[in-house]
């Protein structure tokens, strides 16, 4: 992800307490919700674990499998798996050692979900370690002394029986695999590069990896202004037909299907809706008109995303060309004071979950003495604009219900930061991974949401 880095930016959550005078107490959640959901934090093992995007799911075993980021040029991200059943955490492995990298600027996230097909759990590779270059986060243009540039993010299968790792293919132009999805179906891996946003098509039983060229100008290493484009963080198959969809910053949705020589737009549809807000599709800072996360939801025979800062969820039938509002799934303070999401990329803590449920980790205000404590008025480029709580919300499809389930706290009444995964186990707990302080230091790790209900 590229974006404007002010310093001491790992220190934000507890400047702005400072800031705001406050403590992250319970009582100070200032909502009419009820009692506040209580959270666990797990210590996997990873002092320096960073910030994990989508890469946290359930697998048909009944355990949480996860990567914990690496901010680090010489330690990959760290592959976890969490067991429900003993309540325990198993580390897997370092991903640049399971795919046989030394030397080189090192494999530091995953920034996918795992999908699971015939025992396997399927995902990709990407970069961690970044060079800052005109002020911005960038894929390295020279590598620390001894090690190589980044070589590319991998598709890669774990054998859930075996433990083995196996790399499938290598993503071109030395560039990590920021966004993925599955055709299950037909055998596909798709996936979106960062920093210039190159479409790949993985065949799984032809071992053959196509690239069918840049989906939105430069993508994130453009130019500001000119032929910069935020990259589609999440793409869907409808399984009908294997046809891919993906967004673009402009708002326009595209599809591909093998066979073609590349991406089409679709015509007569797009997400240049007014409820979501106006955006300049040139700037950075936000996910513009691109979905934030979408799924596919079989018994309609259409999809269900969430535009990320406005929290709108919205219906796409692909077959029908038609985009509609369905709810605003912000939590309920947000809905009341009408802001927009703080994280102005929006979140990617947003699944389908049980009884054809959706569920929804999104931030909520902090209120003090009455009044709604802001944050700065101008982000830099996806960090959050001030503190603010974590909410529960869940929406069901067939009833078109909406339930806000209130903030969550730590134990101790501290917040759970920079939320921007989730999963769900048998029973119905909800996981994601946040920021906690562990030993002096803030790291993030996973975090299990019990439910009652």
């Amino acid at each position: 992800m590229k974006r404007i880095i002010f310093s001491k930016q790992m220190m934000a959550a507890g400047s702005l307490i400072a800031a705001i005078g406050c403590t992250p107490s319970v009582q100070q959640s200032a909502t009419s919700l009820g009692k506040p959901l209580t959270a666990k934090h797990y210590y996997s093992g990873f002092a320096d674990a960073h910030d994990t995007y989508n890469a946290i799911s359930s697998a048909s075993d009944g355990k949480i499998y996860y990567v914990l980021s690496s901010a680090r040029h010489d330690v990959g991200g760290q592959f976890y798996v969490y067991d429900p059943a003993t309540d325990r955490t198993q580390f897997i492995a370092d991903l640049s050692e399971a795919v046989g990298e030394k030397n080189a600027i090192a494999q530091g996230k995953s920034h996918v979900e795992f999908y699971e097909h015939n025992g396997k759990l399927y995902f990709a590779t990407h970069v961690g370690y970044y060079e800052m270059i005109e002020g911005a986060e960038s894929l390295p243009q020279h590598a620390p002394e001894g090690y190589a540039l980044y070589p590319g993010g991998h598709f890669t299968a774990y054998d859930m029986q075996s433990g083995k790792i196996e790399k499938l293919a290598l993503a071109p132009h030395g560039e990590g695999i920021i966004t993925m999805t599955m055709d299950k179906t037909h055998g596909h891996l798709y996936g979106l590069t960062w920093p210039k946003g190159y479409f790949l098509d993985y065949d799984l039983n032809s071992g053959q990896l196509k690239e069918l060229g840049l989906v939105s100008e430069q993508g994130e290493a453009g130019v500001i202004g000119k032929d910069y484009r935020v990259i589609c963080r999440s793409m869907f198959v409808d399984p009908r037909d294997g046809t891919v969809y993906y967004s673009v910053a402009e708002g326009d949705i595209f599809y591909y299907r093998p066979g073609m020589d590349k991406p089409q737009q679709l015509d007569g549809v797009d997400l240049r809706l007014d409820y979501f807000g106006t955006y300049d599709h040139t700037g950075a800072g936000s996910m513009s008109y691109n979905w934030r996360k979408i799924f596919w939801y079989e018994p309609e025979n259409a999809a269900y995303g969430v535009h990320g800062n406005s929290g709108y969820l919205f219906r796409f039938d692909p077959k029908a060309k038609t985009v509609e509002i369905v709810e605003r799934i912000v939590s309920e303070p947000s809905r009341k004071s009408g802001m927009y999401d703080q994280f102005s990329y929006g979140y990617l803590g947003y699944m389908l979950g049980k009884d054809h449920t959706i569920y929804y980790l999104t931030g909520g205000p902090i209120y003090r003495d009455g009044q709604r404590v802001k944050g700065v008025d101008k982000i830099a480029m996806g960090a959050a604009r001030g503190l603010e709580n974590l909410h529960l919300v869940t929406f069901n499809i067939p009833k078109r219900e909406y339930k806000d389930h209130g903030a969550i706290f730590y134990a101790d009444g501290e917040r759970p930061t920079y939320v921007n995964s989730i999963a769900q186990d048998k029973a119905g707990n909800i996981y994601t991974l946040a920021r906690f302080m562990h030993e002096g230091k803030e790291i993030e790790d996973l975090v299990k949401i019990v439910m009652s209900e």
